[in-house]
């Protein structure tokens, strides 16, 4: 029987993630997929990033994942979304070639030492004494110290287009029963999601001088911090509508739409509804966007963004047909709805390891997640620790202030999901620290302790950082004063007169000051990068909002180390419910912190907490 240090069973993008963080970190790693050829395929659309999940490819980056180099390098167009609102909600996005990307991410992982792929479908979860000991497939068995599970939507999963149902994890391959079955065998509790994919449309059967263009950024933004001399070739993305022709479709066959019947049992993602559960749920709308996306540099098949849908197929192409510039369109590959199992997300550490079982760990939408992005972030923390288990160290969990993966893996085993979990700026309390473009300097310190990063783009980190540090400096420290010369210099800035002295971190706050006038200020400014630049330009007009933010979580921190006494009670708190009383009174945590590791526990039932710890002391005093 062969044998590794981790096994990683799936080869999307979770599972790339997590092998090559385990191989990197120097682990004897295994990769099981079900079909080589589609390591790393876009199931759904074509696309990496967006609005937060352009923040998870980032911080992805950071750690030395691999991502957002394989998005840049297969990437068709760059753009950054709310780019005219605050960095702390921009959101960078790309279309890519989903072929080109494939092949990177399968080069790039046969290419890696330390790493084997095998094509065999996992069958049977191995264990001893409530450990992992290794896993069964259809052919072989393995020993293995740490598996990690990354089946996306294969776990037993079920294809719906109209009344056909295919037991499919994708399209024309095998879903995974039997994993299903080893995963409830031993104990972990589970639930049903669904999520769906759109028709993708012969290009030239598509009439594009009806559509509304819609280009890349002229001066495009990589996604790597790796990345150099990017020059990408960008092509355009359309807009089209559906009008009430299209709903009136729709609407007559509802009664074929698996959504409606009570064919599907899994609950779907509420921020990506199908193009029929949009129809029903918003119909005083008399039109939807539809966003046209080219699947390949060569272009000849287009996904209709925000058309997903599973009524039949001859009803999706009357439903195409009645778009105006689709009145003539050849479906290629049509839409459907996917039903999948998950583990509840509840049932994990925050290391990604099931509670249940030690050495398990689950990554990507068998935790309950939806999207690329949310798997990858996953995968990759799942991989560093399932490495650092192995070497008996300290695990690795990112806080909800040092990044969106943090906020991510917290909001599921701590709430966990009863669908589809997206992240979202909203979701980040502390989103103000926790930019795209500051993804480097909050992480890149793990990336050097985990040698998951090389030393030449570690020391790239350390000048940024640097620059940072001594920009701001420089800033804070130098007081003008409303002398002549510095009237005069204001006015060739183009800015307003001070009345007063001021530091030159209050003038460089000012909305009409950016980074052409920043390095017009000081030489230091003059002599370094665009990224350096960017940073010091953003920390200074944001510094009163950040040093708040920063304020608030040393304030957390020092909360959260507040003990809770012996003899204090749960029960009759106001703002605790039953459950939370529940499991409090059950585990007995000995400080706040302890509570908030608790499944369930959330950050507004700490705050309650400690206001009562308090009170109660404030009692306590009273009575000597």
């Amino acid at each position: 029987m062969q044998e590794y240090d981790i096994i990683v069973v799936g080869g999307g993008h979770a599972g790339i993630e997590a092998c090559l963080a385990c191989a990197k970190m120097g682990k004897k790693t295994l990769l099981i997929t079900i079909l080589a050829e589609n390591i790393g395929l876009a199931s759904c659309n074509p696309a990496i990033g967006g609005l937060a999940k352009g923040h998870l490819v980032k911080e992805i980056d950071a750690l030395g994942g691999q991502m957002g180099l394989a998005t840049d390098a297969s990437g068709i167009q760059f753009r950054i979304l709310n780019e005219s609102k605050g960095p702390a909600v921009r959101g960078s996005r790309a279309q890519i070639d989903m072929d080109r990307y494939r092949i990177y991410m399968r080069n790039k992982l046969l290419n890696t030492t330390n790493l084997e792929i095998s094509q065999e479908i996992a069958t049977e979860i191995l264990t001893k004494n409530g450990e992992i000991v290794g896993i069964k497939t259809q052919l072989n068995e393995y020993k293995a110290k740490k598996l990690i599970i990354t089946t996306g939507t294969f776990l037993n999963g079920l294809i719906h287009v109209g009344t056909t149902k295919i037991n499919a994890g994708r399209v024309g391959e095998l879903s995974s029963v039997d994993l299903s079955s080893s995963l409830k065998n031993l104990g972990l509790k589970m639930g049903r999601l669904k999520t769906g994919t759109c028709p993708r449309i012969d290009a030239k059967s598509i009439d594009f001088s009806v559509l509304e263009i819609q280009n890349g950024d002229e001066k495009p933004t990589p996604f790597s911090f790796r990345t150099k001399n990017f020059n990408p070739t960008q092509l355009p993305c359309y807009v089209a509508y559906t009008n009430e022709t299209t709903h009136d479709t729709i609407r007559e066959n509802f009664h074929q739409a698996p959504l409606f019947t009570g064919q599907i049992e899994g609950v779907g993602p509420r921020y990506c509804p199908s193009i029929e559960d949009k129809i029903n749920r918003f119909s005083d709308r008399d039109r939807h966007h539809l966003f046209i996306e080219p699947q390949t540099l060569e272009a000849t098949e287009y996904y209709i963004n925000g058309f997903s849908t599973s009524l039949p197929y001859h009803v999706q192409i009357d439903m195409i047909r009645s778009v105006k510039g689709f009145e003539n369109a050849k479906i290629v590959r049509h839409g459907y709805a996917i039903e999948y199992d998950y583990v509840e997300p509840t049932e994990l550490y925050h290391t990604l390891e099931t509670k249940a079982i030690k050495g398990l760990y689950l990554a990507g939408q068998i935790n309950g997640t939806t999207g690329y992005e949310e798997a990858a972030a996953q995968g990759l923390m799942a991989g560093i620790n399932a490495v650092l288990a192995t070497n008996e160290h300290e695990p690795f969990v990112l806080r909800r202030d040092e990044a969106y993966i943090g906020v991510m893996i917290d909001d599921l085993v701590t709430k966990g999901t009863k669908e589809p979990y997206r992240v979202f700026t909203s979701r980040a309390e502390y989103r103000l620290l926790l930019r795209e473009s500051n993804a480097i300097l909050r992480l890149g310190k793990y990336a050097r302790a985990y040698n998951l990063l090389d030393e030449n783009t570690l020391n790239e980190i350390d000048l940024v950082a640097n620059n940072l540090k001594q920009g701001l400096d420089i800033l804070n420290s130098t007081i003008i004063t409303p002398s002549k010369e510095n009237l005069a210099m204001l006015e060739n800035l183009g800015e307003d007169k001070i009345s007063e002295k001021a530091t030159l971190q209050k003038i460089v706050a000012r909305k009409s000051f950016d980074i052409e006038k920043l390095k017009k200020l000081d030489e230091f400014f003059a002599g370094i990068d665009d990224v350096s630049l960017f940073e010091i330009l953003t920390e200074a007009k944001y510094q009163h909002y950040i040093n708040e933010q920063k304020a608030q979580i040393d304030k957390m921190k020092d909360m959260l180390d507040v003990k809770i006494p012996e003899n204090f009670s749960f029960k009759g708190i106001s703002g605790l419910s039953n459950e939370v009383v529940e499991k409090l009174e059950k585990f007995a945590p000995k400080t706040l912190f302890g509570a908030s590791q608790i499944s369930g526990i959330t950050p507004a039932a700490i705050d309650v907490l400690h206001i009562y710890i308090k009170q109660f002391h404030r009692a306590n005093e009273s009575l000597k």
